[in-house]
């Protein structure tokens, strides 16, 4: 409880928060971890290979034919509290940015303006031909016409999620801007990221290093709890709710 208390505390008194979010934040919105074997989501498909570059490239229907079936569920799925509750503090104007790991596209739909997509956004694409910009549902809509691979209604090329795959290279602005916003912050507060993939993890030891108060809300320890102000390991719609009642008072 204590914990609680200096977090709320710390929130109150901030004006630049830094979030950095990952798959946790979005489990109460109905999407499964990626990295929990429990969550079905990669059960008949190793992660690497499937949303690895070159499986897409020499295997998109492959690709497509379970990427609508895993992944229709990212549209469907709407903001839960702790994705609200950012957004709030965004519009009372204490948020300096949101960086997130994920792909799901629920920051927005929540509202957030201030917001880094370290891995792209789902509900985009893109031809790789002539860049024409396409939402993915409408490929979900040509893949149940049957038209699979999808392609470009300008040009015929392949069209392909706005996501990083496994063997691409992060989006150099938005790692640099993520590297920026993490040490200008005065709190940096991590919401359910395992902080294991690189090199987005790095972003808590950026804010570190530069006199940031770092803060780990997760339900699973990290590798970066020894270095974090303060670290509660509980779910974080229960967190959440839990602030929001101490900030009230």
């Amino acid at each position: 409880m204590e914990n609680l208390k200096e977090l709320a505390s710390l929130i109150e008194s901030s004006e630049k928060i830094v979030f950095f979010t990952g798959a946790g934040i979005s489990t109460e919105s109905g999407i499964p971890d990626f990295r929990s074997p429990e969550s079905g989501l990669w059960n008949d498909k190793n992660m690497e290979d499937f949303f690895g570059i070159d499986n897409f490239l020499n295997k998109p229907e492959e690709f497509y034919e379970l990427f609508m079936r895993k992944f229709e569920m990212f549209l469907r799925a709407e903001p839960n509290p702790s994705h609200n509750f950012i957004t709030e503090l965004e519009r009372k104007g204490k948020v300096l940015s949101v960086i997130t790991q994920n792909i799901d596209g629920l920051h927005q739909k929540s509202g957030t303006k201030n917001l880094i997509e370290l891995h792209g956004n789902i509900t985009n694409a893109y031809c790789l031909k002539c860049n024409n910009q396409i939402k993915t549902k409408q490929t979900f809509n040509m893949i149940k016409k049957g038209i699979n691979p999808p392609l470009c209604p300008v040009c015929n090329g392949l069209i392909k999620p706005d996501v990083v795959f496994f063997g691409e290279n992060l989006p150099a602005k938005a790692l640099d801007d993520a590297v920026e916003k993490s040490k200008q912050g005065d709190l940096f507060i991590v919401m359910g990221s395992s902080l294991v993939v690189m090199p987005a993890a790095l972003m808590p030891g950026y804010a570190k290093s530069a006199g940031v108060k770092v803060v780990i809300l997760n339900k699973m320890p990290t590798p970066y709890d020894s270095m974090a102000d303060i670290v509660i390991n509980e779910k974080l719609g229960t967190i959440i709710k839990n602030i929001k009642e101490l900030i009230d008072e």
